[in-house]
């Protein structure tokens, strides 16, 4: 590594398809290589995404992902087994990871709240340690964990938060935790690979209305409601497809429902996509459903292909969609869902707005105003 540049070290879980993911590998595609040396210290080499690292940037990990496993069950198992205690070992003792690493970094920086703790026990002493936060900490979903997380980033020198309303949420809900300094910066948005990946391929048409999402198939994201809306909307007669890309620990509960319903035809689980973007483009409505958000990149990603959005207002969605301008926000709610579905089916008028003010919404859009912002974050740090 050139001494003369400022070395900076990400620590990251995985590399499975999602937002934070996304983040950090524009931030290793687009950081000033002239100023960084960048190293990305992934826990496990798991992920759809775990390839996708630019060439000129050192990649090191912990431990194996499951794609390298055996396909033996009982030795896979095994092998899972062996990592979890590896991992366990890893966190305890740095210096596992120092092993790995055999560098020194002038920064090191905590992509998620789930990695704080490995930066915060880094045994180099010496360096500036930044936190990225892009989740909504209030949430009450956050009470078992929410005391340790606080306790992580007051050991920090800087946060990033990723959406105005996070920060806010913070700051007027606990208003006596004492923080470190921080701003907020929102998530780059790769326009020109976007329109790119959505051109590919035309997904199979339906005849019908399409509503797509995609993210993971967990409580939060709100899935569940929209299943039991959409068999609703059917049995009156409104006539949809919804297909959802992604997987998680819901994927069995929500299979066995979409059966239970007799919905499998109209409601599809397509599973993780490496390209999800021709399913957005060729849809004729992007849907989210969920609980709680914070600057979801795939809102950016579908406004940027032009695509009417329904969305729950939560997180930062409203700093994102101008409610019955460029988008339409429900409350979390099967009822608000329910409408808001209906309204996107019956209202042309609605559609046609929403259609005609995204035309010009990538002026919205300042990639490298975002990647200024994080170098200056990274400097400024140093230098205090």
């Amino acid at each position: 590594m050139d001494e003369k540049k400022i070395k900076v070290l990400f620590r990251h879980r995985s590399m499975e398809m999602g937002g934070v993911e996304k983040v950090v590998l524009s931030m290793l595609n687009n950081l000033n290589k002239e100023k960084f040396d960048l190293t990305i210290c992934l826990n496990i080499n798991q992920g759809e995404l775990r390839n996708e690292f630019p060439s000129d940037i050192r990649k090191v990990y912990i431990a194996d992902g499951k794609e390298d496993f055996s396909k033996n069950p009982l030795i896979h198992k095994a092998q899972l087994l062996k990592r979890k205690f590896k991992l366990l070992k890893a966190e305890k003792n740095p210096k596992i990871a120092d092993a790995i690493l055999k560098e020194k970094y002038d920064v090191e920086i905590a992509t998620t709240y789930s990695i704080y703790k490995a930066v915060i026990n880094s045994s180099n002493k010496q360096s500036k340690k930044i936190a990225w936060l892009h989740s909504d900490l209030t949430l009450e979903g956050f009470n078992p964990y929410r005391e340790e997380i606080f306790k992580n980033m007051q050991q920090f020198d800087y946060i990033i938060y990723g959406s105005q309303q996070c920060k806010d949420a913070l700051d007027e809900k606990f208003p006596n935790v004492k923080l470190p300094p921080g701003q907020v910066v929102l998530n780059p948005i790769p326009i020109k690979e976007i329109k790119a990946k959505a051109a590919e391929f035309i997904p199979e048409k339906k005849g019908k209305p399409v509503f797509v999402s995609v993210g993971r198939l967990h409580f939060r994201k709100g899935y569940k409601k929209l299943l039991e809306v959409h068999k609703k909307l059917l049995d009156e007669g409104f006539l949809h497809y919804i297909q959802i890309i992604g997987d998680g620990e819901d994927y069995k509960d929500l299979s066995s429902r979409i059966i239970e319903l007799n919905v499998q035809d109209t409601f599809e689980l397509l599973g993780t996509r490496l390209n999800p973007y021709p399913f957005v483009k060729n849809s004729d409505f992007y849907i989210m459903p969920s609980e709680s958000e914070g600057w979801p990149l795939i809102i950016a990603e579908t406004l940027i292909l032009q695509k009417p959005i329904l969305a729950t207002n939560v997180g930062g969605i409203p700093e994102m969609i101008t409610h019955n301008k460029t988008g339409y926000l429900v409350d979390y709610s099967q009822q608000d869902l329910y409408y808001g579905i209906k309204k996107f089916l019956t209202d042309k008028n609605l559609i046609s707005i929403i259609k005609e003010n995204l035309q010009d919404i990538e002026e919205k859009f300042d990639n490298q105003k975002i990647f200024n912002a994080v170098e200056d974050i990274i400097i400024n740090t140093i230098a205090k």
